[in-house]
């Protein structure tokens, strides 16, 4: 398909994959947990793919200032962020990227305040490196779910080292403000706390709503702040291994001096190239994938209210993952094992993006939605078959 037209292809098709998506389990599931499209990769990066490997280019990764050129010149487009390309580094992934910088920087024991309901992967990357999570969770106001400023400062001023930032949110989809992120920064100058802001579901915020980036929020994030983010997620690239470490200040450059070297040369070459393509050349292909991302949102929605009556979603603004509210449903307090044995659909279990507050996600599910409308509506029809 062009790059103007983005569809995931038929059921029978998305089958015949690799990934993990389509091999954990069993044939018969629906698997709609992982953040993975369904979608075709871009032409730019099938192109630079295919003439690498026609070329025999499968080398190890070398200087790659093209990444940071590249990135640079979105983020500049996209966001009016001035991003300085010489403060940008290579990792393998934005897991791999915040290990390596809490090794660096931390010592075992050191505080990290996250905000639940949150990315799960952020639990493992803390026990990994054996930090201790310091929760904040997010405040649920109506059909918001908003920072808590006051419990970020209380985090902060009790020691906290780190503030482990999901923006855009996972599961939420949530970007914040401006004006959230500038008192954020501000309390993290005033008590010495390094913000690692996870953006990489940034590019794929909705048209009409705006991303800020941490590091475009003035001085005080300036120098407090290292975003980690790749072209992985929103071209759906995982598999290719690549992603990047930026700073924006003297004082973090300095900080981030002490990343090991060999964190470039352990990210993939197809990577490098391929996030090359993506922000330069991936435009079209991106904004045809956001088109039908909030179109598949509008449908799911829709499918929603009319066959699971009491399910509330909340509304995402970037990206295509959902946060469901699905006590309404009576499944108990693992309704995404329920849905997998009863249904056949594969969601995330809220309490998994809980840690120590897992109980308080026990009646919810994240669920992707990009894919196509086919494979919504049949997730939904037999999550609503349970109760017949």
């Amino acid at each position: 398909m062009p790059d103007n037209q983005v569809v995931a292809p038929s059921l029978s098709v998305l089958r015949e994959r690799h990934s993990s998506k389509w091999r954990r389990f069993s044939p018969d599931v629906l698997p709609m947990h992982v953040a993975e499209m369904d979608f075709q990769v871009a032409e730019p990066i099938q192109a630079v793919l295919t003439e690498m490997i026609q070329n025999s280019d499968l080398g190890y990764l070398g200087p790659v200032p093209e990444v940071a050129e590249a990135f640079a010149e979105f983020a500049a487009t996209r966001w009016n962020w001035p991003v300085d390309a010489k403060q940008v580094k290579m990792a393998t992934d934005v897991g791999v990227a915040a290990v390596e910088i809490f090794r660096a920087l931390g010592k075992p024991g050191d505080h990290v305040v996250i905000n639940t309901p949150v990315y799960s992967a952020f639990f493992g990357w803390l026990a990994e490196t054996h930090l201790t999570p310091m929760d904040v969770p997010l405040v649920q106001s109506g059909s918001e779910w908003l920072l808590d400023l006051e419990g970020l400062e209380q985090a902060f001023a009790a020691g906290a080292k780190f503030y482990l930032l999901c923006h855009p949110h996972n599961p939420l989809g949530k970007v914040f403000t401006r004006e959230e992120l500038t008192a954020v920064a501000t309390l993290a100058a005033r008590y010495n706390v390094l913000v690692i802001s996870d953006e990489i579901h940034a590019p794929l915020t909705y048209a009409g709503e705006v991303f800020t980036p941490y590091l475009n929020c003035g001085p005080d994030a300036e120098a407090t702040g290292v975003t980690i983010t790749s072209s992985s997620k929103s071209w759906n690239t995982a598999g290719l291994k690549a992603a990047i470490v930026v700073s924006q200040s003297s004082e973090v450059a300095a900080k981030l001096a002490k990343l090991p070297p060999d964190m470039h040369w352990r990210s993939s070459l197809l990577g490098g190239f391929a996030m090359v393509e993506a922000y330069r050349n991936g435009t079209t292909w991106l904004n045809s994938a956001i088109e039908a991302i909030e179109a598949n949102y509008q449908h799911m929605v829709s499918e929603v209210a009319a066959k699971l009556p009491g399910v509330v979603i909340h509304r995402p603004v970037s990206g295509y993952l959902s946060w469901w509210d699905v006590s309404a449903l009576k499944l108990g307090t693992e309704p995404g094992k329920v849905i997998l044995e009863r249904a056949k659909v594969a969601v995330v279990e809220g309490s998994d993006l809980g840690g120590a507050a897992a109980a308080k996600y026990t009646g919810f599910i994240r669920f992707n939605f990009g894919t196509s409308p086919a494979n919504i509506t049949e997730a939904i029809d037999r999550i609503a078959a349970i109760g017949k």
